[in-house]
């Protein structure tokens, strides 16, 4: 098992990898934090109502259904966001510079991440 600081360090070695939190979407607090490039505070508030907004949604069209992980694609950034399926109302956010990274990798290794997370 992995501590939050040390699974945010890993996802940091992909190639492209800019920056990555830990995020409790109850209050949009970070729980930790790794990496530049984007003002986490902020965005661990903005991204705690992309996932209450789109959990909200899937409510509302009676989906029984549960997220795998959220891509907001920018011009020169991928944003990932993936809920942990371990740790109710908690998510991991995940930004990469476009041009670098491989996107398919990086979202497995947020999966890999996920299995051994440990709070």
């Amino acid at each position: 098992m992995a501590t939050i600081k040390q699974s945010l360090d890993e996802l940091l070695t992909l190639d492209g990898a800019q920056c990555a939190a830990v995020v409790d979407s109850s209050s949009g607090m970070m729980l930790g934090s790794a990496g530049t490039g984007v003002d986490l505070e902020v965005a661990a508030a903005g991204n705690t109502e992309v996932m209450r907004a789109k959990l909200k949604t899937m409510r509302s069209l009676g989906l029984n259904d549960v997220i795998e992980d959220i891509l907001i694609t920018l011009g020169k950034q991928y944003h990932l966001i993936r809920p942990l399926s371990r740790k109710e109302g908690v998510f991991i956010y995940y930004v990469l510079d476009k041009a670098k990274s491989n996107l398919a990798i990086a979202r497995r290794k947020m999966q890999d991440i996920e299995k051994d997370l440990s709070f």
